[in-house]
Order: structure tokens, then sequence, then C-alpha cells
């Protein structure tokens, strides 16, 4: 591998890991990824840190665990981003994205890049107007958002693959609403008439929806799934026809899965119209938002059709392979950063896993913690996902997972959940009551990682709550007992 290789990021929103062949799946078509798989290194354990999408993003970005000190909000102009650092060190750093939320309303994303190109027409469910807008235009497949950012892309690299480059790709396909065109969900769903089916943000039984509902709207998102495939192989494929793919290093990744009906959800959250909610004293509630609508965001735990999503990495002269070390989104800055021989900012709280992708080292993180933004309590405001306020009902839950284990715990409110990977992988049979010792045990490395990343003392008191009641108010002396 030369000195100063071109590193291309893609990051697919939404993208379920078992929608993969190279995950196991035999069903849903992805051959171009497939074949990435069997050329690089394929990650059996990458994990959400931080949730949803722009958390997520920052994770990537910063080599920071951003739910630990902001939330759904602009990056913070002292944490110096990748592509800027690589830019200092002889890169031509790019991005293009049709993820709306990266410029818009001052978010700041694009900071450190050399050159970015915002794709429009993906909209949010606060501009509706936007979206159909943009999809009043289109004729053919050409003309879908994956196809035109993937375009974008590959005009880039035609005047830019003689110089050293990170190109990062970000694609919000396969999120919903699923458009492809319909011959692509015809593949999952013969006879398909064209109906589509938004996701209800919650519990599907209880939303109205019947079994065909959920299945239809999976068959038109596994068709989106296959579209992006094809894309992102078009955009592949371009590296050999530039004659760079033997110098250029290849991350795909996603930011979070999705819920088709596992665990009674259909979508990645609980939202639940409340316009009559109130909030709590002292929380953060824009002037206007008592004359508008409010939403509340319920019990919404993050299971591992949510925190699990793939990485797949090809480094030219790295044989091929398959990886089990925990790995997650902070991770990843450090890594390119050690692979191009760039020392990283101290602000980088991630590690690099390069070593993991040599096969050097087995094992990197002994758990990750998936969490949405830790702020987020009883009765705070969030403008996740959408831009669009809702009310917080509870704790959120955080998820602790190791190869063994995954452990769900909120507020002290509410009884935690832990699972037998191995012997549960769906994670249908909490045995928190039976192995609780183990359980709160996982629980305080949790917090104790969560203070070394320095997270505010008053979003840690409510998951030491959950100790002390667990453990006889002996939190945390019999704890760290424990752990020696």
């Amino acid at each position: 591998m030369q000195a100063h290789p071109n590193i291309l990021v893609v990051v697919s929103d939404t993208f379920r890991r078992d929608h993969l062949g190279a995950y196991g799946n035999a069903f849903i078509r992805t051959p171009h990824l497939d074949a990435l798989a069997r050329s690089g290194v394929v990650f059996e354990n990458h994990l959400v840190a931080s949730f949803p999408t722009m958390p997520a993003r920052a994770d990537i970005l910063t080599g920071t665990f951003s739910c630990t000190h902001m939330g759904w909000e602009p990056l913070p102009h002292h944490l110096p981003t990748l592509p800027e650092v690589l830019s200092r060190a002889g890169y031509t750093t790019m991005a293009v994205v049709d993820t709306p939320f990266f410029i818009r309303g001052g978010y700041g994303y694009d900071r450190g890049f050399d050159d970015f190109i915002w794709v429009r027409g993906q909209g949010d469910d606060t501009r509706p107007e936007e979206r159909a807008d943009a999809r009043r235009t289109w004729r053919r497949e050409s003309d879908r958002m994956v196809a035109r950012t993937i375009t974008e892309a590959e005009r880039w690299l035609e005047r830019h693959y003689e110089e050293p480059f990170f190109l990062y790709v970000d694609t919000w396909d396969p999120h919903e609403p699923w458009d492809a065109p319909e011959y692509y969900t015809r593949l999952y769903r013969p006879g398909y008439d064209g109906k589509k089916i938004y996701p209800a943000y919650g519990r599907w039984r209880e939303a109205g929806l019947t079994e065909d509902d959920v299945a239809l709207a999976h068959a038109t998102y596994c068709g989106e799934v296959t579209m992006v495939d094809r894309w992102v192989g078009w955009l592949l494929e371009k590296l050999e026809v530039l004659g760079i793919a033997e110098k250029t290093v290849v991350f795909f990744l996603s930011d979070h899965g999705f819920y088709f009906g596992e665990h009674g959800y259909f979508g990645k959250a609980e939202w639940v119209h409340a316009p009559e909610a109130e909030v709590s004293e002292g929380a953060r509630l824009p002037g206007w938002l008592r004359e508008s609508w409010l939403l509340t965001v319920g019990w919404s735990p993050l299971y591992g059709e949510i925190t699990r999503i793939p990485l797949i990495v090809r480094i030219p002269g790295v044989e091929q392979g398959r990886r089990s070390a925990l790995t997650c989104a902070p991770d990843l800055a450090p890594t390119i950063l050690d692979l191009v021989g760039v020392e990283k900012p101290s602000s980088m709280r991630g590690l690099s896993f390069l070593d993991v992708i040599e096969g050097e080292e087995d094992e990197h993180r002994p758990f990750v913690v998936s969490s949405w933004p830790l702020y987020f309590a009883e009765g705070e405001i969030t403008v996740a996902v959408d831009s669009r306020p809702r009310r917080i009902s509870s704790y959120m839950p955080l998820t602790v997972t190791t190869r063994e284990r995954s452990l769900l715990v909120g507020g002290p409110q509410e009884t935690p959940e832990l699972y037998d990977l191995a012997q549960d992988p769906a994670e249908r049979h909490n045995i928190w009551e039976t192995k609780t010792g183990e359980g709160t045990h996982l629980l305080a490395r949790a917090i104790e990682f969560l203070e070394e990343q320095g997270t505010p003392e008053k979003h840690l008191a409510p998951r030491r709550a959950v100790l002390e009641k667990y453990t006889g108010g002996r939190y945390p002396a019999v704890i760290s007992k424990e752990a020696g």
C-alpha cells in the first residue's frame, strides 16, 4: 500500500446490516457490495455509538462520542474534523451528500471539506413540499437521489483522481420514503401495484397497520437497498476505470438500522402525537412552540436491528477476511488518520482499529455504548429526527453491547433489559431478573466509560440511580470491588 492512499467513505443511511448478502442474506440482491466484501474486510460487530442521523455523522467526522456532549445540533466549532485534518496534510477533501441536514440551519457539517456538494431533493418531514417538488421531475432511475449523488461523486473523481483525495459520499437512501422505480420492488413483491407505506414510527399494530402493510413497506425498502447497491457499485467500478482502485481505500457503512415489525416497532423510534403535552420546568422550549403542535418521543429502545450496522473496508494489499472485534463510528476518523500516517487531534476520543483490519489484533473494544443524546430526559425538547420539536417522555434507553450480551437501560423507573446474544440473538427473552449482578456490573463499566468521555454528571445521574436501585444502594463501592 502506498504511503498516501486515496480514501473513499460511502455512508448509506438506514442500511440494515442483515440485508446484505455479505452478512448472510440470501434473498436481497446486493451483488456489488457483496463483491466489495469478498475483496475486503467485513466487520461482524460494528455498532452504533451516537444515534440517530446527525449525531452519527458527528461521530464519523469528529472522532468523538457525540451523544455525550451534543445532540441533533450544529457541529461544535472547537472540534477539528477529519476532512480538516486531512486537508492540512495535503489531501483534496470533498463531500457529496443528499442527506438534508448537513448545512441547513447553520449546522456546519461541511466544515473542513475543500469543496462540498449538497444534492437537493430529499427534503424532510417538515418540508414535504421540497420533497414533492423534486420528485415531480423524476422520469427515470437516474433522476433518483442516490443516482444523482453518485453521479456527482463520479464527475468529481473524473476531475481530481490524479490528486490524493478524501471523498466522502453520503446518500440518505435507503431511508424512507421508499420510492425506487417499481421494478426494484417487484423483485421482492411480484405484482407490486405502486402502493407505498410510510413507517408508523411506533408500534405498528397500535397504529392500525396489518402484517401485509409492514411486508409491503419492507418490500419497497428492499427494492431501495438493491438500487443503492447498484449505484454504489457504479462508483466503485469508476475507481477501476480511472486506474486508481489499487491506491484507494474504501469504507462502506451505515449510521443505524430500522425496525420492520421486530419488537413490535415499525420505524426507528416511537413518536406519539400529543399536542396537549406539557414540558418540564427549565426545559429548552422555543418561545413559539406552545402555539404549534407537539410530538412526544416515547420509549425508543435500540435493539440489534438498530445498533448492528455494516462496515466493509477494502485496503489494497490487505487480505480479505472477517473480523469479530467490536468497533464503532468514533473509531473511523482515528483509523483513517492512522492509515495515512497523520497524528490524530487530542479531541478525537475514538481508537484506531487499523491493526484489526490488518489482522494483527483480534480485539478492539470490550463493549460499545449506543445511545440517543444523553441529555434526553423526561420533559426535555429535541428537534431530532427531522427538525420538528418533540417532547421526551422518559430517559431514553441506552444500549451496552458485548459479544455475549446486550443491556438496555433507561432511568430508575424502567426495568433494565439484558439479553444473551449467543442463545437469543433476536433479543426476545429478558434475563435481567436472573442475571442482575452481571447486568449491573456491565452498566457500571459503561458509566465509567461515559465518565472518561467527559459526560456531564447530570446526564449520568439517572443511570447511577439504576445501579443504586439494583445494588441496594451500595453502588459504586460494591461494583468497584466486583470489578477488581
